[in-house]
């Protein structure tokens, strides 16, 4: 469509063109006066819309030609000679265009026409379809309508076939049963156990796939038929089992003594026991089908049953317990006096006893047997599984009546965490199998444990920062040990938190472990608050023994917990809270330092550390203070001394520290040594390197700058500094100068012998008037220069005002 409008518009300025070209070449008025566009229009349309339509746009077209001309000839006259060029190729243009319009109208019709000829076939082959369609649809239902009562009886002999075969099947699974339990009475009657065996586990198979089946009565009747002659051979089986038991000395209530002689009939007995134990375990199917669905029928009784849902013991060891279990449930349930509430070490010792008495018996005469049966059981660790479930039983009927005596509460606490040590260490019992520790984190029970752990650990700060030596370490006489030089109140606290970890540690819920961690936190920080209140009483003398104490005590603290911060059972705390979104150990925290916890960046304990951090911070910042208060007030007639008068070197026989510093330099000394008496390791560190930065700046600007000097005071300042103030902190690094830089840099600018004091004045000046009129940098720099002294921290500038304190210059 584009090319067919530029085409009309090329047709167009073509014949403006060849206008222009036949005015421009006509010699006479005849043909000037011929008019555009005569040879391309009718004689007869001279008033046709079209020839209006042209002469309406005429200007436009008019305007389009000559803008056409200007582009493609110009200003330039002698381009003319391209129009007829340029007329011959729109001709061709045009006559390519009118070929390809009467191409395009001779083919359209054609196609439309096989298009509604294709569309008329298939509508007429979609008629005859329906036609089709409707004569089958017709047949189709009259077929079965005819049909429609053969079906009927068809269905009915098909339902009564059905119903017939229903019964047939039920009757033959009852005749199964029936058969089944004829053959498991003959089998008694002639003593031939494994044969029942084999049709009791038959019995089993055959109602478990029953279970999905409508028929009631069938699956109760079979049920109790399998109960019934289940419970026959077993209780014969168990007899026998007992009586062979009886014959070995079980059950062993006294550590086992090893007899002289074993008996004459051993081998027998050990035979007779493995052939009762292998049937017992080859009955195991059907009593596990049995005890399930006695599980399942007493799923909603009250507490007082085991809470674990175990898999049930093999039945050897079931029977081994029967005795083991009427003892317990004789001393230690009803109004024996052995039954107390506040004695749970009695029944808990006794069950670790039976354990271990029992131990080499299971190893040597109970496991053989399991192992050449195939059972994969550890004859152990059932029988303390089954010994288990029975103080499961007792400490769940037990807690929810200590609630309310707290002193009782935590003696069972104490005691089910030491039986739970026991039981793991001294037993071997599996760590994947649920001991006693869940039944303490149930919701009552622990938050019952929270609110005690917290009531007697606060009760016990209370008692250990109010004792007489709270404030004094139980160490100070060993100093290897004592480095951190932690008052007994700190340590006893952290101890205290160690204690506490230690209880929750083994803990199998994540979530009670956090809440410990939490409760720790707590304790933490209430430690840190009275701390700080202690601290406030005792600020008016910051350089008293018990100020340095508790600085101590928080150091020790932070220390501990920094420690604590990498240790593995923390980091795995901290995994644990950031996965389950603890609220209460996470906080407040945004998104970063939740992920810092995430990536181990940060510790559990990292606000605890921020708040213990700025105590000791303001701590050491207070006792810093007084020790420079008192060193100001000695150092007054030092800074006040006569800098300007003292005598030459040369006047000198020997140099000696100046009068005037001796109360200074003893003050300072006497400190030193106080603090590294009472302060642990890392804060004397800091503490002497604190004051040694105060007493720099408070020497550069109290005594330097605000005197003036000759070489003789120079001299003696060095000297002062450099042989007596400076070693008194060599005691505790080797070059204790550099921590007093603008002393040591003043002391070598006053030094300098004069003439490098005149060469490193006019470098000086010279620089910073270059600087300050925006000139050339000299060179050497000032900065270079003053390196080449060994002066790095002083500015030029400090340099300038250190020169003009000389007053040894020439001509002065």
């Amino acid at each position: 469509m584009t090319r067919g409008r530029g085409g009309g518009a090329v047709l167009r300025m073509s014949v403006d063109v060849d206008e222009c070209k036949t005015n421009m070449a006509a010699p006479t008025g005849e043909e000037s006066a011929e008019k555009p566009g005569e040879d391309l229009s009718s004689p007869s349309s001279t008033n046709s819309p079209d020839t209006d339509m042209v002469s309406e746009n005429s200007g436009e077209l008019h305007d389009c030609v000559v803008d056409f001309l200007k582009t493609e000839v110009g200003n330039d006259v002698k381009s003319l000679r391209k129009v007829g060029d340029m007329l011959e190729k729109m001709r061709e243009e045009n006559k390519q265009l009118e070929e390809q319009v009467m191409m395009i109208s001779s083919s359209v019709p054609l196609k439309v026409s096989a298009a509604l000829s294709a569309a008329e076939e298939a509508r007429c082959s979609v008629e005859n379809l329906l036609q089709r369609e409707r004569e089958l649809s017709s047949t189709l239902q009259q077929h079965l309508q005819e049909a429609q009562p053969w079906m009927d009886r068809l269905g009915q002999t098909l339902g009564h076939v059905d119903t017939i075969e229903r019964h047939l099947k039920y009757l033959q699974c009852l005749q199964h049963i029936e058969e089944l339990s004829a053959l498991v009475q003959q089998c008694l009657m002639t003593n031939s156990v494994w044969e029942a065996i084999r049709a009791v586990d038959s019995m089993a198979a055959l109602d478990a796939q029953l279970q999905q089946s409508g028929c009631s009565h069938l699956k109760a009747f079979l049920s109790e038929t399998l109960v019934f002659w289940h419970k026959i051979i077993k209780d014969r089986l168990a007899s026998d089992f007992e009586e062979v038991l009886t014959l070995l000395q079980w059950p062993f209530i006294s550590p086992p003594t090893q007899s002289l002689a074993p008996p004459a009939n051993s081998q027998e007995i050990s035979s007779q026991l493995e052939l009762l134990a292998t049937q017992l375990l080859a009955l195991q199917t059907s009593d596990d089908l049995i005890s399930q669905r006695a599980s399942a029928s007493h799923a909603g009784a009250p507490a007082g049953q085991p809470l674990t849902l175990s898999p049930p013991l093999c039945l050897p060891i079931q029977i081994m317990l029967l005795p083991l279990s009427k003892r317990f449930r004789y001393h230690f349930t009803g109004n024996r006096q052995t039954n107390s509430l506040s004695k749970p070490e009695w029944y808990l010792t006794q069950v670790l006893m039976w354990m271990g008495n029992s131990s080499a018996f299971m190893d040597e005469k109970i496991q053989p047997i399991l192992d050449r049966a195939g059972a994969n059981i550890n004859a152990r660790v059932e029988l303390c599984r089954g010994l288990l479930s029975l103080v499961q039983e007792k400490v769940a009927s037990d807690a929810p009546r200590l609630l309310y005596d707290d002193s009782l509460f935590c003696h069972l606490v104490e005691e089910v965490l030491q039986f739970e040590k026991e039981l793991r260490s001294s037993q071997l019992y599996p760590a994947a199998l649920p001991g006693l520790l869940h039944l303490l984190v149930e919701d009552a029970t622990l938050q019952k444990w929270l609110t005690v752990e917290k009531k007697m650990a606060v009760e016990k700060v209370d008692a250990i920062l109010s004792a007489e030596g709270a404030w004094s370490s139980q160490y100070r006489d060993i100093s290897d040990v004592d480095e951190l030089k932690a008052p007994d109140c700190a340590e006893t606290f952290m101890t205290l938190l160690l204690v506490i970890t230690e209880r929750y540690r083994s803990l199998p819920c994540p979530r009670a472990q956090l809440k410990f961690l939490e409760l720790q936190r707590e304790l933490i920080d209430d430690f840190r608050i009275r701390l700080t209140q202690v601290m406030k009483e005792e600020s008016r003398c910051p350089l008293g023994a018990r100020y340095c104490a508790i600085l101590n005590a928080a150091n020790y603290i932070s220390t501990v917990l920094g420690d604590w911060g990498d240790n593995v059972f923390f980091l795995q705390l901290q995994q644990m809270a950031v996965s389950l979104g603890e609220e209460q150990v996470l906080g407040a925290l945004g998104l970063m330092e939740v992920g810092r916890l995430a990536s181990l960046e940060d510790s559990l304990f990292e606000g605890l550390l921020a708040l213990l951090d700025r105590l000791r911070g303001d701590m050491m910042g207070r006792l810093l203070d007084a020790v420079m208060r008192e060193i100001r007030e000695k150092a007054k007639p030092y800074c006040q001394d006569r800098w300007l008068s003292l005598p030459s070197l040369c006047d000198q026989s020997i140099m000696s520290l100046s009068s005037s510093a001796c109360p200074m330099m003893l003050c300072v000394r006497d400190r030193l040594l106080y603090l590294h008496q009472v302060l642990s390791l890392p804060l004397f560190q800091l503490a002497w390197q604190g004051l040694a930065e105060r007493l720099d700046s408070f020497l550069y600007q109290e005594v330097i700058l605000s005197n003036h000097f000759n070489e003789g005071g120079a001299a003696q300042l060095q000297f002062d500094m450099t042989r007596n103030l400076f070693p008194l902190f060599g005691h505790y690094c080797k070059r204790p100068e550099n921590f007093f830089k603008h002393v040591k840099e003043a002391c070598v600018i006053l030094c300098l012998n004069v003439g490098s004091a005149l060469l490193l004045r006019d470098l000086l000046r010279e620089s910073e008037e270059e600087r300050r009129g925006g000139g050339v940098e000299v060179n050497p720099s000032p900065q270079s220069a003053l390196n080449e002294l060994g002066v790095f921290r002083l500015a030029p500038c400090d340099v300038l005002i250190l020169l003009n304190l000389r007053a040894s210059w020439p001509g002065q």
